[in-house]
């Protein structure tokens, strides 16, 4: 990944280069099942750093009350483990700070639901 498109990453990645693109992708494949976008596009993932064989991903969601925080991180863990080498570890991590907030929302997502 060049400056160019780095710079243009809603959330920062920390890690091996080899393996930011496949996390990236894997991360935009998880759907938000209340909103059917992406939760790239959502804005909840909040950061990804990857370091000793271990995958840490922070991710929010829109509500604490979210009924399908479960489900939102029960997918991000199998797509994460369909792209990362044997023996790396996945550690998602739900976080509440900051607050997500409509301006997390990619462009893509803002036209798709009409803002």
């Amino acid at each position: 990944m060049d400056a160019t498109q780095a710079d243009s990453c809603p959330f920062p990645y920390r890690g091996p280069a080899e393996l930011e693109g496949p996390v990236r992708a894997a991360l935009a494949r998880v759907v938000d099942p209340e909103l059917s976008l992406s939760i790239v596009d959502v804005g909840l993932v909040y950061g990804i750093d990857i370091a000793d064989g271990v995958v840490r991903v922070r991710l929010t969601m829109t509500s604490p009350a979210c009924p399908m925080s479960e489900v939102v991180l029960d997918d991000a863990g199998s797509e994460l483990r369909r792209v990362l080498p044997d023996g790396y570890a996945v550690d998602l991590q739900l976080v509440w700070e900051p607050p997500w907030e409509p301006a997390r929302l990619s462009a893509k997502a803002r036209l798709l639901m009409g803002w």
